[in-house]
């Protein structure tokens, strides 16, 4: 595995994403690429923490309800 490769699978693992066949040859390039591959997966889980934090919770429940309640109308329609 490319460290290119290790880096795309890194993303993936980072977010739960990376499929069972993928993590033991995953695993043995994070050791493999040492120091350098846990900076990267640091840094990957650094972004997925700063994402989920930077996202808004939403406004309130009665919001929720109405926008639920719209889709579950217009799959109906269809």
């Amino acid at each position: 595995m490319t460290f290119e490769e290790f880096k795309n699978r890194a993303r993936l693992f980072v977010i739960g994403a990376l499929y069972p066949q993928e993590f033991q040859p995953f695993m043995r390039a994070r050791k493999e690429f040492g120091a350098k591959a846990e900076a990267f997966v640091r840094e990957c889980y650094a972004l997925r923490d700063s994402f989920s934090l930077s996202m808004r919770p939403e406004s309130s429940r009665d919001n929720l309800k109405r926008r639920v309640s719209s889709m579950a109308r217009r799959h109906v329609s269809t």
